[in-house]
């Protein structure tokens, strides 16, 4: 039986369009196992919290567990930064991501990962905003009057820091 030519072409045309059909049926079951999210810094901070806030969100839209995984340490988030870096490249794998897993390497030598190359951003999640605190003894109304202050009492005035870690001034 001879088929006439516009035809075949509809059935050679379907015939290759199969693969990528297959490949957009196949994506369409993702997840099909729970989802690690790695957040490199302890619990109960606030990246923790936003996570796991997002990790209940992502679990109820899927329809599949995610799992939070708290890989403190190292400094600027670079032991957990580090553990998604080289995590399977699955999509099963995720990173809640800070400004300081882009700023380690700087610092710190050989934290196993290319913030630029090791990382694909999928999506912002939050957006924070640092403020300055100070104790109300502390004899500061402004940065500039915080700075003379703490010029003048060499030693005297720490800070706390979620990133690089508290020290003296």
């Amino acid at each position: 039986m001879k088929l006439p030519r516009r035809e075949f072409l509809h059935l050679a045309a379907g015939a290759a369009a199969l693969p990528a059909v297959s490949r957009i049926a196949r994506a369409q079951t993702y997840p099909t196992r729970p989802i690690k999210m790695i957040v490199a810094f302890p619990p109960g901070g606030p990246t923790d919290t936003l996570a796991r806030l997002t990790a209940e969100r992502l679990s109820v839209s899927l329809g599949q567990t995610v799992i939070v995984d708290n890989r403190p340490g190292g400094g600027g988030g670079s032991v957990g930064s580090k553990a998604a870096a080289t995590a399977d490249p699955d999509g099963y794998t995720l990173l809640v991501a800070s400004p300081s897993m882009a700023v380690a390497p700087g610092p710190y030598r050989n934290v196993g990962y290319d913030p630029i190359k090791s990382f694909a951003s999928v999506v912002m999640v939050a957006r924070s905003h640092p403020i300055l605190v100070v104790n109300p003894a502390v004899p500061a109304k402004s940065v500039q009057e915080l700075v003379a202050y703490a010029k003048g009492n060499p030693g005297k005035v720490h800070f706390g820091s979620p990133g690089f870690g508290p020290g003296p001034i």
